[in-house]
């Protein structure tokens, strides 16, 4: 993958670079902040390889990548300098929801420092494994070493979250690293911890609540945003000639002592309710929560808002020291999930359904479902409802134990240990019950559901089924546009054709280096590196012809157009000419899928394969 050409796609598809307020990423997708959600080209950024698919949700516009998104972004923020400065223009005109612009600032805020937390976590749980497995002991200096390490993110989070909330509220991040570092002193630790009886704290008269905020998440997201408010004042209202000292000092001497004397007590107020409010409703019902967590989470991820409640686990392990709603949920969910897709691949006859389904199905049950549930379980929709019941029973058992989640990580097999705590084993063996619970409903209800789309057998029923020469208004017929070798999709060594992820088709292995028109309609994609063209057909038929693999490298050389966008075409007419010897010279593939990039909007796609077709060969008949 050329993470370069993806990333300009992305950009210029966007809107460009002017439409972006903000952009970030999770561990699958892209997630931008745009000022005008007009601009973008949905249809073109879902068929550009590379791109498994796009979500428009919570505030947010979200393109997903998949494992590369990391590669993805720092391209992005390379080609698009105004991106990495953490402070971008706000958008006067944004119009979105309330409730749209809370789970944008959730998701912003806690996303980027989720690999801090998650580091954290396992660290923890490697620990509690070595101690209940005496392997280390407790009183050891490793012990010490390895459980500082560990907590090091969990104790200085005010400070790692005021980065992020500085990003995603528009202000200095270092000036917000520094309310956090207020907030943490070991000088206003050591007061708070040396207070008697009644004794306050005092400053200039004002009180100071004796609040420790060691591992808060509240407090400091609410001094950051308030800092938002005073820095563009202080900007203002400092003379020009000594604005470099005069705005940092009014802005740091406004925000710290409000942080001190009523933000963060009212954070850490409102933190204790949160906390009390879950307390409470695990008292009076421990099992609904992770029951309704461990059944939509599906859905919660599938619109990217699932973000939205990861602060409230987050928020319950820094007060209470452990979880028992959203991260057992989840973990039921995720394996769910990834054991759902697994039935799809034992039971899928389709040898690029059973690769797809096998791959994703490990990926979920080891904590990340993005592959799993856009390749196979929404696309299918029975391993979808299979994996919602699963989890939904998975989340049940989980609850009605009050299993405990103690550190955090991705929701999969691989985080169990972050149950282990209390000093003993008991949360992690109901979590492993949980979990196992929901791995056989949803395995077993994705397996008694699942079926194959019906496709035909052999070569012959599909050559009596593509012999009709003119498509009537519920079916099309796609002619060879290449002499060559029709083979399976599954044969491209490219996930997002192999996969299927950007449609269904074919792929031919050509004998020539000419491209010409499969169907009658209009060119509307064409590339700087020539190496493809998108057509739509009259009835609507969007479909892709793309010349070898990774050969957008090649920046053009050894490709010609025959057309321009926009331009009208019939079937035979000529797209692209290329240098067959010179390609595979330069050590590409010279393999070419064709695929309909609309595929949902076709009932069934018959394909022909394993044969030598010449250029107007009937090759796939697409019915809906």
């Amino acid at each position: 993958m050329n993470y370069s050409d993806l990333a300009k796609t992305i950009i210029e598809n966007v809107g460009g670079e002017k439409n972006i307020a903000n952009v970030g990423h999770c561990a699958t997708r892209l997630r931008f902040n745009l000022k005008n959600n007009d601009k973008p080209n949905t249809e073109k950024l879902k068929a550009t390889p590379g791109i498994m698919g796009v979500v428009s949700k919570g505030g947010q516009y979200q393109v997903i990548i998949g494992s590369d998104v990391g590669r993805v972004h720092k391209e992005l923020t390379n080609q698009a300098p105004s991106l990495n400065q953490g402070n971008s223009t706000k958008d006067e005109n944004d119009d979105r929801s309330v409730i749209a612009k809370v789970i944008d600032t959730i998701t912003g805020i806690f996303t980027p420092i989720l690999p801090a937390i998650t580091a954290a976590g396992m660290l923890k749980a490697v620990l509690s494994l070595l101690v209940v497995f005496n392997l280390v002991s407790n009183e050891s200096q490793s012990y010490q070493i390895v459980n500082f390490m560990a907590d090091a993110a969990f104790y200085f989070l005010p400070i790692l979250l005021a980065v992020s909330s500085a990003k995603k509220f528009n202000t200095n991040a270092y000036l917000a690293m520094m309310v956090g570092g207020i907030l943490l002193h070991p000088n206003f630790v050591a007061m708070v911890n040396g207070l008697e009886g009644t004794d306050g704290i005092s400053f200039f008269g004002l009180p100071v609540s004796p609040v420790g905020y060691a591992s808060s998440v509240i407090p400091i997201i609410l001094s950051v945003w308030f800092m938002s408010f005073v820095e563009p004042i202080a900007d203002r209202v400092s003379p020009k000639a000594v604005k470099f000292f005069t705005k940092p000092l009014l802005t740091i001497a406004v925000v710290g002592t409000a942080a001190l004397v009523v933000i963060g007590p009212l954070g850490h107020y409102i933190s204790d309710i949160i906390s009390s409010g879950i307390v409470a409703l695990e008292t009076f019902s421990p099992w609904l929560v992770p029951t309704l967590i461990g059944a939509i989470s599906p859905l919660l991820v599938a619109t990217g808002t699932h973000y939205g409640i990861v602060p409230i686990g987050i928020n319950n392990r820094m007060v209470n020291g452990y979880d028992t709603v959203v991260y057992p949920g989840m973990l039921a969910s995720n394996v769910g999930q990834g054991a759902a897709a697994l039935a799809v691949s034992i039971k899928s006859k389709d040898s690029t359904i059973k690769q797809l389904a096998s791959s994703a199905g490990l990926t979920a049950i080891f904590g990340i479902t993005e592959p799993a549930l856009y390749g196979i379980n929404l696309r299918f929709k029975t391993p979808l409802y299979a994996a919602m019941v699963g989890g939904g029973l998975g989340g049940l058992v989980m609850g009605i134990f009050k299993v405990k989640n103690f550190s955090g990580g991705s929701p999969g097999l691989l985080t169990l240990p972050s149950y282990i705590g209390d000093d003993t084993l008991q949360h992690l063996i109901f979590a492993i019950i949980g979990a196992a619970v929901a791995i056989v409903i949803a395995f077993v209800i994705s397996y008694i559901l699942y079926k194959d789309p019906e496709t035909q057998d052999t070569p012959n029923q599909e050559d009596d089924q593509l012999s009709n020469t003119q498509a009537s208004g519920t079916e099309e017929v796609i002619v060879s546009p290449i002499k060559g070798k029709a083979v399976s999709l599954s044969q491209v060594e490219d996930g997002m054709f192999s996969d299927e992820i950007l449609g269904k088709g074919i792929a031919i292995q050509p004998a020539e280096g000419k491209v010409y028109s499969p169907i009658a309609g209009t060119v509307t994609a064409i590339f700087d590196s020539k190496h493809a063209v998108g057509l739509t057909s009259e009835n609507g038929m969007e479909l892709l012809i793309h010349v070898g693999i990774d050969t957008v490298q090649l920046k053009g050389e050894g490709f010609e157009y025959a057309i321009k966008k926009d331009q009208k075409v019939n079937v035979g007419d000529e797209l692209i000419t290329f240098d067959l010897d010179f390609i595979a010279d330069k050590g590409y593939k010279t393999i070419t899928p064709v695929v309909i990039t609309n595929t949902p909007d076709y009932g069934d796609i018959i394909t022909v394969t394993d044969k030598t077709v010449a250029v107007g060969d009937k090759v796939i008949k697409a019915i809906r």
